[in-house]
């Protein structure tokens, strides 16, 4: 016993608590990218809902029957295009500029894209009826969830994948714009199945990516900067994965 180092103890006692700190500290930080992008999802939701109530005219029945004013404007002609190029163009200024923004103006700009993708994205409740887009969007949230927490958890490393996966989204979108003149159906459905691969693997690959990105030392801007930025990410990984699912389980109006 009287061999016994008590710096030592001292010096693995140290170690631990470090450790502990350290576990903590990411915990709440990936709380706090899915928290932030939970608040985006439902202010897509939200919106999108109410675009749609705005911009429709029902009979007794709850069918459609037309079109409002407001829904003439939001669903057709250059409002589409004003959309389109606002919600481009927020992505890049937040990615571009992230280490240069306040976390406070980050988080609003992020909401601000949140919203005006939910007036773009209103536009499906004309195609699909309401029960296949809330039985979708469970169906996408649980399948998000688990993959999430396989990128989380995993001792794997993901990067090898992820150049394979950020060519599948460049030739996704390709391929949409190529079949926009085709209309071929059957390039839709692969289309379809691609885009369910691809998001999926980009889910459990930006989560571990956000995860790897903290750090411990850096100051709290740094780390709210990366927490909105991770939750951007991981929110337009779930839009994505729940627009292809859509195709496969929404029931068309």
């Amino acid at each position: 016993m009287s061999n016994f180092d008590r710096n030592y103890a001292v010096g693995r006692g140290a170690g631990a608590d470090r450790a502990i700190a350290i576990d903590q500290g990411l915990r709440a930080y990936m709380l706090r990218v899915y928290n932030t992008m939970a608040m985006g999802v439902a202010l897509t939701g939200i919106v999108a809902w109410l675009t749609y109530q705005a911009a429709v005219v029902t009979n007794e029945a709850g069918n459609i029957v037309g079109l409002t004013a407001f829904g003439q404007a939001i669903f057709g002609g250059p409002a589409v295009i004003i959309l389109v190029l606002a919600t481009l163009g927020l992505v890049f200024f937040i990615s571009f500029r992230i280490q240069h923004l306040q976390v406070g103006t980050a988080l609003g700009l992020f909401l601000l894209y949140a919203g005006l993708l939910g007036v773009m994205l209103s536009s499906i409740f004309l195609a699909y009826t309401g029960a296949s887009i809330t039985r979708t969007f469970f169906i996408s949230a649980a399948s998000f969830g688990a993959l999430s927490l396989y990128g989380y958890t995993t001792q794997r490393d993901l990067s090898p994948i992820g150049s394979f996966l950020v060519m599948g989204v460049f030739g996704l979108v390709l391929a949409m714009l190529v079949n926009i003149f085709l209309k071929s159906t059957g390039l839709d459905f692969v289309i379809s199945i691609v885009g369910v691969i691809v998001f999926a693997g980009m889910t459990a690959w930006d989560t571990q990516r956000i995860k790897e990105m903290y750090d411990p030392q850096e100051d709290g801007t740094a780390t709210g900067r990366k927490a909105v930025m991770g939750a951007l990410q991981l929110y337009l990984d779930f839009i994505n994965l729940f627009m292809f699912l859509l195709r496969f389980l929404g029931d068309r109006r």
